[in-house]
């Protein structure tokens, strides 16, 4: 791993997308349990981790990270910036009391907004889409991580109501 290619944009870009969203992280008021609120840190992380080891490395190699196809350092703080939009997801969806009916038009809206962070991450050079890979695949990807993050976390909360 290096620690950079070049630090240009895309670097800063990252800086400040971690600290804005690690500062409402700590500044938010908590909603969730300790546990829980670690576990969708880590869901968030883990997911972002498996697609770029998946469909944007290997065979597929659908899309490069920062400046290189070789792993760097911001690569890595990338993958952190996934584990608070993880943790909204699930901080909102409890806030707003997403129950069944409103579940798709919840994640129909955080897939926009992960297309919307993703287009702005293309703009300054963070993400560069190849090999005919689109946002239009993109937004398949985050409806089905979404949908499942959201089954996940109901599933949890479930589980977490049968023991008390």
């Amino acid at each position: 791993m290096i620690l950079y290619e070049q630090f240009d944009k895309n670097e800063i870009y990252i800086l400040v997308l971690l600290i804005v969203a690690y500062g409402a992280f700590f500044l938010f008021p908590k909603k969730l349990p300790r546990d829980v609120t670690l576990l969708f840190l880590l869901w968030g992380f883990a997911s972002s981790t498996f697609y770029d080891f998946t469909i944007g490395g290997g065979l597929l190699d659908f899309y490069k990270v920062n400046d290189s196809n070789r792993y760097e350092l911001f690569d890595l703080l990338t993958y952190f910036s996934f584990s608070t939009f993880s943790y909204f997801y699930v901080y909102f969806y409890e806030l707003f009391k997403i129950k069944k009916f409103k579940f798709i038009a919840y994640v129909i809206g955080w897939a926009i907004v992960g297309l919307l962070m993703e287009r702005l991450s293309i703009w300054m050079g963070v993400i560069h889409l190849q090999h005919g890979y689109n946002q239009y695949d993109s937004s398949m990807v985050f409806l089905i991580t979404l949908t499942t993050t959201g089954l996940f976390y109901r599933y949890i909360k479930n589980k977490s109501f049968q023991r008390t």
